[in-house]
């Protein structure tokens, strides 16, 4: 959806950190490659993952399978951009009068193109399968025409799927602020929080059950879920599930909800494995696609060559630029993370670190601090590369090289949303 801009502006340079050092250093130009760094590898970018590695992981020579001119790219002036013209507002849609004041009361007056597209068929009751970027409002697309069903009858009955815990909670969150006032409930059915409390909430008696597929899963295993009376089952960043091995779970989950029902698939990218599950699963779908590229327009992509030894220093030498407000860092590994935070923090920069292995109040917390920018820097593994929503990230920097290109893409839109531009750089062998 469409949110209020922020006017606050936070600077990522310490006060601490003393006077500006020159951003590059003594020889070559870090900036924009002087040539093409090896040469693209056949039938696209890079030769594919080996289990969960890829030649990226890999050291040595194997890199040169890869050709980092993707990672350039200027960004067009939004000027110079059609704009998309909505067909409808929000007054258009039949939402119940409190779910019209909710949407009034966070400012929303022009829904987004796949909300446009795909509200009126999800009020009627269509299946749909929605394709659009990364950022671009798909969890709004499906969240406000169910809030809306289940408050014309509340003994429907819903299932969200998402990903990663995060992402659960972010649409759980979501869902609070539009339901306000509606006496409609829900449980965020995720990893890392306690099971009995969730186990709790779902007898008491919940219209909407948001959750990862594991969760979900080991709570139909406990026949504490009967999916059975769920007529409505959404699966969103289905693609990324099925890159995360969910598949399984998530036949196993849409084989137990009811047979009569609305199926509603969100993704960003529509691969072959994506497409057998809409065949085999949606009953004469409505496919909406609002994709416009692999990466939006609107961010600056280029990259940083630089040794191992020489990248904290040029990191450092970036964060304390004064476009650097608020950046997302890409690490590898858990472990890697928690280096890079304690070298940036012993450098005088506000910055935490969020990855599989930190408790997930911890995560909850660090993500709230970040959107909030109570701190200006957030590094991250991949759990935060899909489907968060953070406001005004001016810069995603890919301190480790992404697996693959559609790794890459969902990383990098994390910034550039909204209308608003942004960065993407990324550290090359060099």
């Amino acid at each position: 959806m469409t949110q209020p801009s922020m006017n606050t502006r936070h600077s990522a340079r310490p006060a601490s950190a003393g006077p500006k050092r020159p951003f590059s250093h003594s020889g070559p130009k870090k900036f924009g490659p002087k040539k093409p760094f090896g040469k693209a590898a056949k039938g696209g970018f890079g030769a594919g993952r080996r289990g969960r590695k890829s030649a990226f992981m890999a050291g040595g020579p194997k890199r040169e399978k890869y050709d980092f001119s993707k990672f350039v790219k200027k960004a067009e002036q939004i000027a110079d951009q059609k704009p998309y013209v909505a067909t409808h507002t929000f007054a258009d849609f039949p939402f119940v009068d409190q779910l019209m004041k909710n949407v009034a009361r966070k400012g929303f007056i022009h829904p987004t193109p796949i909300q446009d597209q795909a509200i009126r068929p999800v009020l009627e009751g269509r299946d749909v399968f929605g394709l659009a970027n990364t950022g671009t409002g798909k969890t709004g697309a499906f969240i406000l025409p169910l809030v809306n069903r289940v408050a014309q009858n509340k003994q429907e009955k819903i299932i969200i799927l998402a990903p990663t815990r995060e992402l659960a909670q972010q649409i759980q969150d979501e869902f609070r602020e539009l339901s306000f006032f509606m006496t409609i409930f829900s449980v965020a059915a995720v990893g890392g929080l306690p099971i009995m409390k969730q186990i709790q909430e779902i007898k008491r008696g919940v219209s909407f059950v948001i959750g990862t597929p594991g969760r979900v899963a080991d709570l139909i295993k406990r026949n504490v879920l009967d999916l059975s009376k769920y007529t409505t089952v959404v699966l969103d960043e289905a693609d990324r599930m099925l890159d995360m091995g969910f598949q399984e779970d998530m036949e196993f989950i849409l084989g137990r909800c009811a047979h009569e029902r609305q199926t509603l698939f969100f993704s960003a990218t529509l691969s072959p494995e994506i497409k057998k599950l809409t065949e085999k699963y949606l009953k004469n779908p409505l496919f909406v696609s609002v994709v416009t590229g692999n990466t939006s327009k609107n961010i600056e992509q280029n990259i940083i060559r630089s040794r191992r030894e020489d990248k904290v220093e040029l990191l450092h030498n970036i964060l304390i630029t004064k476009e650097a407000e608020k950046v997302l860092i890409f690490r590898e590994t858990k472990s890697s993370v928690d280096t890079l935070e304690k070298e940036l923090i012993s450098r005088g920069f506000k910055v935490a670190g969020i990855h599989g292995d930190k408790r997930n109040r911890e995560r909850i917390k660090t993500l709230k601090s970040f959107k909030e920018n109570q701190i200006s820097i957030l590094i991250a593994t991949d759990v935060a590369a899909r489907g968060l929503d953070i406001p005004d990230v001016t810069h995603v920097i890919n301190f480790d090289l992404p697996n693959d290109y559609d790794t890459y893409v969902h990383r990098i839109g994390r910034t550039g949303r909204a209308s608003k531009t942004g960065t993407a750089l990324t550290f090359v062998p060099g």
